[in-house]
């Protein structure tokens, strides 16, 4: 919602501008659809010729990061810490019960009480990877927690590029602009014989091409790459959260200290209330009880 507010008031404060300052739309509208198709058809193909189509996919489907935001509410960080409490507290209660968990999360009693986070396939094995690990004597934590940096620094720079790819593409449509404004230059000179009120409109609308790729690239493909950078950098707490509580375990911490560990350790803008989780952890082990 906040991104389409954004580009509400992108939109009308430029062009409103514009208008109370006493400028006519004509120039700009009849030249807008050819600008558009230079500079846009240009930008569309030089982001097709620099990335392959993987990358292509992956950068539309990011593109609605910009109008919903983080994947991770709050509340999945509760429900993270209690799914951790609960596989933590079994595997020091009950070893090889932790097995049929980890080994098949679908069918899993514990994952199934959390959907959301069971459909998210990286976070599940993150988890399971790092308890199966655990359970097979793997257990230096420092090595394990070099292995989990690793692992999810590869996971982050992936799912950074389709941020970098909108970002070169908004590097880029200031020069495409020029290029049309110099092709309507071109267009213009063309018609030097012409009186001046034509040259004008012929000037204004080469104008345009230098207006419109800098607005793009400012005003729209920039933010929008800004926007996806900060919901992936948002969501890459959920699964720092799921690092920190399993190394804490590896430590062999108490279940209670490491799920406090990982609350520590998570933003305060995300982080679960203190005497909120404590009653939601008491109702889990209600439940297994």
């Amino acid at each position: 919602m906040i991104g389409i507010i954004g580009i509400a008031v992108i939109f009308s404060m430029v062009f409103g501008g514009y208008l109370a300052a006493g400028g006519k739309f004509g120039i700009i509208m009849k030249s807008l659809p050819f600008e558009m198709m230079m500079i846009g058809g240009a930008a569309i193909g030089a982001f097709f010729i620099s990335n392959d189509m993987g990358a292509i996919k992956h950068t539309a489907k990011d593109i609605g990061k910009v109008f919903k935001g983080a994947h991770w509410r709050p509340d999945d960080y509760r429900d993270l810490l209690c799914l951790l409490f609960s596989l933590i507290r079994t595997a020091k209660q009950n070893p090889i019960e932790i097995e049929g968990h980890i080994e098949d999360p679908q069918s899993s009693s514990v994952f199934s009480q959390y959907p959301k986070i069971l459909a998210d396939k990286e976070a599940v094995n993150l988890i399971c990877d790092t308890m199966r690990s655990a359970s097979m004597n793997y257990d230096d934590p420092h090595q394990v927690e070099e292995v989990l940096e690793k692992r999810m620094e590869a996971n982050y720079h992936h799912a950074m590029h389709s941020s970098h790819a909108l970002q070169t593409v908004a590097d880029g449509l200031p020069a495409l602009g020029i290029v049309a404004a110099v092709l309507g230059v071109i267009k213009t000179m063309g018609s030097i014989d012409q009186p001046p009120e034509v040259l004008g409109k012929l000037i204004g609308g080469a104008l345009v091409g230098t207006f419109l790729g800098v607005f793009l690239a400012y005003g729209l493909v920039g933010p929008f790459a800004a926007k996806v950078k900060a919901v992936i950098d948002e969501d890459h707490h959920f699964y720092q959260l799921i690092r920190e509580v399993l190394v804490a375990n590896l430590h062999n911490h108490a279940a209670a200290v490491c799920i406090e560990v990982g609350r520590q350790n998570t933003p305060s803008h995300i982080r679960p209330d203190f005497a909120e989780l404590e009653e939601a952890l008491k109702a889990v082990k209600k439940e297994a009880a």
